[in-house]
């Protein structure tokens, strides 16, 4: 199975493997501390720079693969996402990490990101299951998830300890290799509308 850096392309959305030369972009697309309600802040170049190195680490570990958001329009990176936690004897991944620019919230940025991910984890790599998990306090993310077709799996109580000591509880949603066709289908639906 071929888990490597791959350039995923869509409409609006370009996701490019992440690169130490995203850092300046990615700072400026990370400067709105409304995005880090539920993560760690990546308010600062260093927070930034440490936080592409360790994506790169994992990379090189085959454990994951990170992604820079590029929005076509705009011509700028938006944001970031990941594969990660990736497992070939059980043909599973996480999509995780992600952020976007809130100038991006509510449009078709995430649905693209989602359904080139998507696409790839199960066309391409032939996986069995993508999960995905938010912050029980997230409801934006939740209702965002939930979009897209994932189905709810549970909370894992107290699961971890944030960066700001509060200890959370995550909410736990997959989608699997035979719900594709349908999650598939919708998501083109929503990305064929004008606004979405």
């Amino acid at each position: 199975m071929n888990f490597q850096p791959i350039i995923l392309e869509g409409t609006q959305v370009i996701l490019l493997p992440m690169q130490e030369s995203h850092i300046s972009a990615l700072v400026e697309a990370a400067a709105d501390p409304a995005i880090f309600a539920y993560m760690t802040p990546l308010l600062h170049p260093s927070a930034v720079e440490q936080f592409v190195r360790q994506a790169l680490d994992e990379q090189k570990a085959g454990l994951g693969i990170p992604f820079s958001v590029y929005d076509k329009h705009s011509d700028s990176f938006v944001g970031s996402t990941r594969l990660f936690d990736y497992s070939a004897a059980n043909r599973h991944v996480e999509i995780g990490h992600t952020w976007y620019n809130p100038r991006v919230w509510r449009t078709r940025i995430n649905t693209e990101c989602k359904y080139l991910l998507l696409r790839h984890c199960f066309e391409t790599l032939d996986l069995l299951r993508v999960q995905l998990k938010t912050d029980l306090r997230n409801e934006r993310s939740q209702a965002a998830i939930t979009r897209i077709g994932a189905q709810k799996e549970g909370t894992l109580r107290q699961h971890r300890v944030l960066h700001d000591g509060y200890v959370r509880d995550t909410v736990m949603f997959s989608i699997i290799a035979r719900e594709w066709a349908d999650v598939k289908l919708r998501l083109e639906g929503f990305l064929n509308r004008v606004n979405v």
